[in-house]
This record gives C-alpha cells, sequence and structure tokens, in this order.
C-alpha cells in the first residue's frame, strides 16, 4: 500500500511539473514578447541594462533556491548526527553548514542588489511604456520568479519522493 501510494505522489507530482512547465513556457514567450517591445522603444544602453537585470533574475533567484535547499539538507543531516557518527563527519557536516551559510548570504547580497536594480529598470521602462505595459511587465518578473520557485520545489519533492521509493522497495525482499 504504501508503495502503490508512494507511486501516486510521484504521478501527481509529475503532472503538477509539466504544468509548471507548460506555465513556464507560456511565460518564457510572453518574455519574448516584452522583450521585443523593450528593444524597440528604448536606448540601446537602457535594453542592455533590461536584458542584463532579466538573466540575472533566474541566475540570483535559481542561486538561492539552490543553496537553500543544500543548505536544509546539510542541516537535516546535522540533527541526525549521534554517539555514533565520528568526528570526521561532524566536523566536515559542520564545514559544510558554515560554508553554505555564508554562500548563502552572499546570495542574499546579490538579490538586494538585483532588486535595486530591477527598480532602476522599472523606472526605465516607465518613461516608454504605458500603464498596462509596465504592469504586465512587473506581472512578468513576479511571474518568472514564482515559477522557478514552484519548480525547484517540485523538483525536490520528486527527488524525495523517488528517494523513498527507492528505499522500500529495496527493503523488501
Amino acid at each position: 500500500e504504501l508503495i502503490s501510494s508512494l507511486r501516486s505522489k510521484l504521478q501527481a507530482l509529475w503532472e503538477d511539473r509539466e504544468l509548471v512547465l507548460s506555465e513556464a513556457r507560456e511565460c518564457a514567450e510572453r518574455g519574448k514578447e516584452l522583450e521585443a517591445t523593450v528593444h524597440d522603444v528604448c536606448k540601446p544602453n537602457e535594453f542592455e541594462r533590461y536584458m542584463m537585470f532579466i538573466g540575472d533574475l533566474e541566475k540570483v533567484v535559481s542561486l538561492l533556491l539552490c543553496l537553500s535547499s543544500r543548505l536544509a539538507r546539510v542541516q537535516n543531516a546535522m540533527r541526525k548526527i549521534d554517539g555514533n557518527t565520528d568526528a570526521e563527519e561532524k566536523q566536515s557536516l559542520n564545514e559544510r553548514h558554515k560554508l553554505l551559510s555564508r554562500q548563502r548570504e552572499d546570495a542574499k547580497d546579490l538579490k538586494e542588489n538585483l532588486d535595486r536594480r530591477g527598480r532602476v529598470v522599472s523606472g526605465i521602462l516607465a518613461k516608454y511604456l504605458t500603464d498596462q505595459q509596465l504592469q504586465d511587465y512587473g506581472r512578468f518578473v513576479q511571474v518568472k520568479t514564482s515559477l522557478l520557485i514552484e519548480q525547484k520545489d517540485l523538483e525536490e519533492q520528486i527527488k524525495f519522493f523517488e528517494e523513498q521509493l527507492e528505499n522500500l522497495e529495496k527493503s523488501i525482499p
């Protein structure tokens, strides 16, 4: 029953992932349309700022999500430490935790910098776009970020349930 339940949960997660990937493709299409509009109305250096912001948005959000996920895994491993865990493994986990914590703080600083750049880009676009186009831009940035987060969350859940299923199947003779 448990194996069947895990398989069912995985199937639902795979379907959710397909839905999110479809939404991501639609968002990318809207992004291309917006890019063409911005290219047509902005000066070349302003367009370049816009493109750099949009490209960095995905990179920084993905970096933050990745680091947070890795940090959570290390924290989970640290909670499992007991008297049987050797000192070398404890030390390794502590070092990885410190390193990932520093890297995540650095990534948060990058995100704050990116948010400032986003406000500058919004200010530039406000000079050229209609209110509706500006709202579309804001929605695009918000949806793009949300989809990245949702995709990463689904991937983590799928990985977790696949590991659970694999471990369960191995434990049954």
